[in-house]
């Protein structure tokens, strides 16, 4: 494990990663027919614990995976990896041929980042932790995609700064390589103002800095889209059904 460290002011934990909740749904979540074979093996594996997979009814992450384009061999950068829910997937899915580094910001030592993230890790041959700060991070060259899940709204909040994390993940991928960011939606025009009390991020600011850093949007998806929600309440409080935008971007050829 690698530690970079660096002033950062802690906040809530769940305000972060958002859905970090032990509310239990009732539906049953069915992977679509054309998920391929590998991810579904994932989604399903036995490895998953109850409590992951009754969230997946709010998070279809077989859509999701399936949507980014997820391959066997593939190298991932999986930002905010606390709680593992996408890493246990993302590894069963890219198989003894691919290879998962993972990153949990430096101020997640609080919450036990560390040690769950190491022992993942250990029990998984083809992943490794890091506990780094996602603008100072040492991230795998020619890496296929990079995952940053519930996560955007707060970096500037933890010291982080969007900019500079933006261009050095476009320095780590592959040309061809994605980028997917899913956080929860302000509204339009609210720019980072929500960040700080709600906990949410205007859609068109992270469309504005991705693209910045050379990336093209190549999906806008309404994937996780939640009309009902008045985007006006912190998502700790409403876990699982907060309006989601879920975009993809793409290192040009």
């Amino acid at each position: 494990m690698i530690i970079k460290r660096k002033g950062i002011k802690l906040i809530g934990l769940l305000m972060l990663v958002g859905g970090f909740s032990s509310q239990v749904f009732a539906q049953e979540y069915m992977a679509p027919a054309n998920t391929p074979a590998h991810i579904r093996a994932a989604v399903e594996s036995g490895e998953r614990t109850a409590e992951e997979t009754a969230r997946d009814i709010n998070r279809s992450p077989a859509h999701i995976l399936t949507l980014a384009d997820l391959n066997q061999g593939d190298t991932v950068i999986e930002l905010s990896a606390l709680g593992q829910y996408y890493s246990t997937i993302i590894a069963n899915a890219i198989g003894s041929t691919g290879n998962l580094h993972m990153y949990d910001l430096v101020s997640f030592a609080a919450f036990g980042a560390a040690e769950d993230g190491n022992a993942f890790a250990a029990s998984h041959a083809n992943a490794e932790y890091n506990l780094q700060d996602y603008d100072d991070a040492d991230y795998p060259a020619g890496a296929d995609a990079a995952y940053l899940i519930n996560g955007y709204h707060d970096l500037p909040a933890r010291d982080n700064d969007p900019a500079v994390m933006n261009s050095i993940l476009y320095a780590a991928l592959r040309p061809g390589g994605k980028y997917v960011v899913i956080d929860h939606r302000a509204d339009d025009g609210s720019g980072w103002s929500a960040a700080d009390t709600i906990h949410r991020i205007d859609k068109n600011v992270v469309v504005e800095e991705v693209t910045a850093a050379g990336f093209e949007l190549i999906s806008d998806s309404s994937l996780l889209a939640h009309p009902e929600d008045s985007r006006e309440a912190a998502p700790f409080s409403m876990p699982g059904i907060t309006d989601r935008f879920v975009l993809i971007f793409q290192k040009p050829y």
